[in-house]
């Protein structure tokens, strides 16, 4: 059976499509769209699994959730060892650090952010401490970037497929500017033609 992603329209799950075109995987898309009023997955997605979640990636009958359990699932089966660090070595543990970061840190005050200043008013007390934490955690991945403009030794890796998303947020907040490699790091990403397919595919 064919590896196949579903896709839920301005989610996550556009990295993974992402990863299988640098991979050269085949793959089925399977489409899901957004309520337009309450922007929640469908009740279709929900029959694939109770949270109704985009990113799941089916193999071999496996249902696989989780942004970065997938890379990590797909690099490993299928990688041959491209897209990610020698197994045992700093760089290997640098890279699975990063993978984490993705999720389990950078996309938090984001999401913070984007659900705080719906409040209104009432979110204004929590805009200082938000505004902190962005700025923290994007100088922090400014500072780390490799002079070879990726996040581990010269070559794309799946920690830079992990954090592209919430990098590819951060330059386009107003804080911007304090962060011209990461742009730079952004602008170099789009250009890959694996990522403009996947981009064509998906929907951008």
């Amino acid at each position: 059976m064919a590896i196949r992603v579903h896709h839920l329209n301005k989610s996550r799950s556009q990295r993974i499509v992402w990863l299988l075109e640098e991979l050269g995987l085949p793959y089925e898309l399977v489409r899901y769209q957004r309520d337009p009023v309450t922007n929640f997955a469908p009740p279709e997605l929900k029959a694939i699994h109770p949270l109704g979640k985009s990113p799941l990636l089916e193999d071999d009958g496996v249902l696989i959730e989780e942004s970065g359990a997938i890379v990590q699932y797909l690099l490993d089966r299928y990688g041959k060892g491209a897209l990610q660090p020698a197994a045992g070595t700093p760089a290997a543990l640098r890279h699975l650090q990063l993978m984490h970061f993705a999720e389990g840190s950078a996309m938090i005050p984001l999401l913070l952010r984007i659900y705080v200043t719906r409040l209104g008013d009432g979110g204004v007390p929590l805009h200082g401490r938000i505004d902190s934490e962005v700025i923290s955690h994007f100088d922090y991945l400014e500072s780390i970037l490799e002079s070879s403009g990726y996040f581990i030794g010269d070559d794309l890796t799946g920690a830079d497929i992990m954090l592209s998303f919430p990098v590819g947020i951060a330059v386009k907040q107003p804080e911007a500017t304090r962060w011209p490699r990461l742009k730079a790091f952004t602008t170099a990403i789009e250009a890959r033609p694996a990522w403009q397919k996947a981009m064509a595919v998906t929907g951008g």
